[in-house]
């Protein structure tokens, strides 16, 4: 878990938080991530004055995707600069900011975990490629045109575009 000490943070007026999250840590369960090492965390949290904190820093690492075009494996890398506001349960109804999340402030920590892998995920390239001169599967019978041809034949076409292939032949 990712967690900071509420007293130590209103003592200090700040804390860092500089971790690294093993590639099996079950904070990723439920997401698919096949992460070839771990995610390297820098945080700097602190008091924003208005009774927010503010957590502010980078998140890297590596991980194996699928390419979006052939379905090969492609490993690919995460770079993100991350801001996440925090507001305490009690305060959040008066009106803060829609993407503040909130904690409770008996609980004595500040929780960072779902939060970062919120931001983790949503910063992932959902559509990564292996090469940019990917040509992908065939849309009839899955054979990964990178590696070969196949023998489909476009037998049927679309009627739809009839009228546009009756100007062409002009």
């Amino acid at each position: 878990m990712l967690e900071v000490s509420l007293g130590r943070l209103a003592r200090e007026g700040e804390a860092l938080l500089d971790a690294r999250i093993p590639a099996d840590d079950p904070m990723w369960e439920g997401f698919g991530l096949g992460w070839t090492g771990p995610v390297e965390v820098q945080l700097r949290i602190a008091s924003a004055g208005t009774g927010e904190l503010v957590a502010r820093g980078h998140v890297s690492g590596a991980l194996r995707v699928e390419c979006r075009r052939c379905l090969e494996p492609v490993e690919t890398s995460i770079e993100e600069d991350v801001t996440i506001v925090f507001v305490e349960e009690e305060e959040a109804e008066e009106g803060t900011a829609d993407d503040a999340r909130t904690f409770p402030a008996t609980s004595g920590s500040l929780d960072l975990s779902q939060a970062l892998r919120e931001e983790i995920v949503l910063a992932i390239d959902p559509y990564v490629v292996c090469d940019a001169e990917c040509k992908g599967l065939c849309p009839r019978c899955g054979t990964n045109l990178n590696e070969g041809t196949c023998s489909c034949v476009d037998d049927d076409p679309d009627p739809r575009w009839d009228a546009l292939r009756s100007l062409k032949d002009k």
